[in-house]
């Protein structure tokens, strides 16, 4: 008996010694906090945790549409692979229930909660312990709730835990005060430099980036009391945290798109017990990377699946240390009126974007030039790109009407204004990267490599259409509606 009480005591204190992770999201923002040099506003509770771990320059999620990309950073899979390649309001759904960061860490001996929406279908295949505030809330971001709802969680038990908060902010509507937060909202007179991928500048414009920035400092403030509810606790230093955003801002050539503004985003990490401070790590770093981080960090074996890196990696690393030469992004279209396909590839200074069925015209423009509905309606209009300049001008007409191609020098033009496609000089880097990014496809079985499940997509897409008319998303009250695509998609 005396042997088996020890061997339980020393069992119980592995099991407390064992670290925990707050994983920390965002909504529909890009890397707009005064630690990646934005000038319109300060930041000191994001800046503070950047400062104290590793701050990626170039992060990236794999989708810029909140339901997919979610998917990829919770499974560690590319969508094409996972099978979630639309949001789930309009049903759109994992091909299995592949394992997961809840599932993976509860299966050993995790307590697993999240604060804030899942929005990944089936959410069974999530089997969090604790849920709170599982809505969307767009309409309410009561910021000091979600900390006392965090409390609750890490005080109820002392197995280790993982706990995923996802904040609304900065989502639409771009709430400019509420909950007395932020204490002191700016006006667009307040903005010093507009979003640079916009391009465009208005009056009408600037309030709307203002009330961006709002959601960012309410955003701030959130961040902040949920880091002090985590110093509560003793090990608090034996905690991982990880925090990143979505995808980029819901403005023009952002959210939706393929371009930087949708899905280059703010991304950091600290462990105080594990990661030194202060760094700022450049390397092309992905969505994908977070779960084999989490897992490498807990001494946990991915799946050999899993196509991304552990960030552990690169902790005090050199300069030099080989990393990943090339990233890789796609996307389908969210909704089946969007249908879009793309994918994308970059390395150190040139992106390519391929666009599977450029006949397509996407109708997400449309809804953000002529304002069909609230969520765009900081979207550019006619008359603002029209008093733009020429360059400008003609990136919103590639965006309209897109090539299949699009080359982009991101080292002399980060907000991907001149497609370089058709220059000679250029013809190198377009060769390589349509190279690399076919070597992707085929590694990672991507279904829209394949010219009859890509039309068979976009068959289905186009019935959808025919059946439900209109933009509305009908088929989403539609309670017999199910798609066919997990069927005919799924990998082999």
């Amino acid at each position: 008996m005396r042997w088996i009480s020890l061997l339980c005591f020393f069992a119980a204190s592995a099991l407390l010694a064992a670290p925990n992770v707050l994983l920390i999201t965002s909504e529909d923002n890009g890397p707009h906090l005064s630690c990646y040099g934005d000038p319109n506003i300060v930041t000191p509770n994001l800046d503070q945790l950047a400062a104290d771990g590793m701050r990626f320059a170039n992060a990236y999620v794999t989708y810029s549409v909140c339901s997919p990309s979610r998917a990829s950073i919770l499974t560690g899979l590319y969508n094409h692979q996972n099978g979630h390649l639309g949001l789930a309001t309009h049903k759109y759904t994992l091909f299995r229930d592949f394992p997961n960061m809840a599932s993976i860490l509860k299966d050993h001996g995790y307590r697993t909660g999240i604060i804030g929406k899942l929005h990944v279908n089936p959410a069974s295949a999530f089997p969090f312990d604790f849920k709170a505030f599982s809505g969307s809330n767009f309409g309410d971001r009561p910021m000091r709730k979600f900390a006392d709802k965090a409390r609750e969680f890490l005080t109820a038990g002392e197995a280790p835990c993982f706990l995923m908060v996802n904040f609304p902010d900065a989502h639409f509507p771009l709430i400019r005060q509420q909950h007395g937060l932020p204490e002191n909202p700016i006006s667009g007179k307040d903005v010093q430099r507009m979003l640079s991928h916009i391009g465009a500048d208005s009056p009408r414009l600037r309030q709307h980036v203002a009330d961006y920035y709002n959601c960012m400092l309410r955003l701030d403030a959130g961040v902040g009391m949920l880091l002090d509810v985590l110093r509560e606790r003793p090990d608090a230093d034996n905690t991982l945290v990880i925090y990143l955003g979505d995808h980029g801002a819901q403005f023009s050539r952002g959210k939706t798109t393929a371009y930087e503004g949708g899905l280059r985003v703010p991304m950091m990490l600290r462990w105080p017990a594990r990661v030194n401070g202060g760094q700022v790590r450049r390397e092309l770093v992905s969505s994908i990377d977070i779960l084999p981080t989490i897992l490498a960090g807990l001494s946990i074996d991915a799946p050999a699946t899993l196509p991304g890196r552990s960030l552990l990696d690169l902790n005090g690393a050199p300069t030099t240390t080989p990393w990943r030469r090339y990233l890789f992004t796609g996307k389908a279209g969210s909704t089946a009126f969007w249908a879009f396909p793309q994918r994308t590839v970059r390395d150190e200074r040139f992106k390519l974007i391929l666009n599977l069925a450029p006949e397509r015209r996407t109708r997400t423009v449309e809804n953000y030039e002529i304002v069909q509905q609230s969520f765009f309606v900081a979207g550019a209009n006619t008359r603002e790109i029209d008093a733009a300049p020429e360059k400008i001008r003609r990136a919103y007409e590639t965006w309209r009407n897109p090539p299949m191609i699009e080359l982009y020098d991101l080292r002399n033009d980060p907000d991907e204004w001149v497609n370089l496609a058709t220059e000679p000089q250029h013809a190198g880097a377009r060769t390589r990267l349509l190279a690399a990014l076919r070597e992707w496809r085929r590694m990672t079985h991507d279904p829209f490599a394949d010219p009859k499940k890509l039309a068979a997509y976009l068959a289905e897409c186009d019935e959808i259409f025919a059946k439900y008319g209109g933009t509305k998303g009908t088929y989403r009250r539609d309670k017999t509606f199910k798609w066919r695509y997990p069927e005919y998609l799924k990998p082999e």
